[in-house]
């Protein structure tokens, strides 16, 4: 294997491993999006763990955030939550420092 090659496969292989991280963290944000909207929202137990599923579920729908932070804004609105469209925003990138927080200190 010449040199080139050895950097390019590990290139690949850092482009790989941080796609794989980006995919759990945001995943896990919108875990721990869904539960805290699951709390605005009165919903406890396991309908609050459903209602998180639905929230990870949301985000296969398009690329980008936009399927997630529509639900959340839908879902509020339905039920008459008083939450801005900033605060949900400010909520996701918490939620998405938090989450790569947590997986950083996983490892």
């Amino acid at each position: 294997m010449t040199t080139f090659d050895d950097r390019e496969d590990k290139f690949e292989k850092k482009f790989a491993h941080d796609a794989e991280l980006k995919f759990k963290a945001e995943a896990r944000r919108n875990k721990l999006l869904g539960v805290w909207a699951a709390e605005l929202l009165g919903k406890t137990g396991a309908e609050a763990e459903a209602y998180a599923k639905e929230v990870i579920k949301a985000d296969f729908e398009e690329a980008g955030d936009e399927d997630v932070f529509r639900k959340i804004r839908q879902d509020f609105d339905s039920a008459g939550v008083e939450q801005s469209d900033h605060q949900i925003r400010r909520q996701m990138d918490e939620y998405l420092a938090e989450a790569v927080n947590q997986i950083q200190n996983e490892g």
